[in-house]
């Protein structure tokens, strides 16, 4: 699985490097109302993120109940990126569909029109099911075209538009950036 799809797997996971990345470090309330986002799936995130050594607990900072989190070296190479993509994502108004699970990482296959098949074929771990819902939402929020050609027997091509392609740029930096950090 890609750096890319084991980063987005948890819908938080790039806001709470971005958060964490802008704060020089944060806390778990703190982050509950910057980012909306439940306890129950911070929880899940930070320790996600602390198992794959991008952030750590800081229990020595302020009341030990409350511990900050602070990015380590490897979780500050992905920050800058982090902080693009998320700024990028709430410019565009897309943080509901860009921060699914599969959206990004379509978009960084999509930078070349390609069938169904071959995105599948490129994204291991990925029903059809979900490739086709995710294709769904992509589409409908403008980020993918879908294109029949006219041949026998016909072919479906997908491709990501210009601004599909903005954020496939944004996605493959936090690619290369985390191609280093996630283990």
């Amino acid at each position: 699985m890609s750096t890319l799809s084991r980063l987005v797997h948890y819908r938080w996971a790039v806001p709470v490097l971005a958060e964490l990345h802008r704060g020089q470090g944060g806390r778990f309330v703190n982050l509950t109302h910057t980012l909306g986002v439940s306890r129950e799936s911070l929880r899940r995130t930070l320790a996600f993120l602390a198992d794959t050594g991008l952030i750590d607990r800081n229990p020595g900072h302020g009341h030990p109940l409350r511990p900050e989190y602070l990015l380590t070296i490897e979780g500050k190479r992905l920050g800058e990126p982090s902080v693009a993509l998320t700024d990028l994502l709430v410019e565009l108004e897309l943080e509901d569909v860009g921060l699914r699970k599969w959206s990004l990482p379509i978009l960084a296959v999509l930078n070349r029109e390609c069938r169904y098949s071959e995105l599948r074929a490129a994204l291991p771990g990925m029903s059809n099911r979900a490739l086709a819902l995710a294709l769904k939402d992509l589409a409908t929020a403008g980020l993918v075209s879908r294109t029949v050609t006219t041949d026998y027997p016909p072919a479906t091509l997908y491709g990501a538009t210009g601004t599909g392609r903005r954020l496939a740029q944004a996605a493959e930096r936090l690619q290369n950036a985390g191609m280093t950090s996630l283990p």
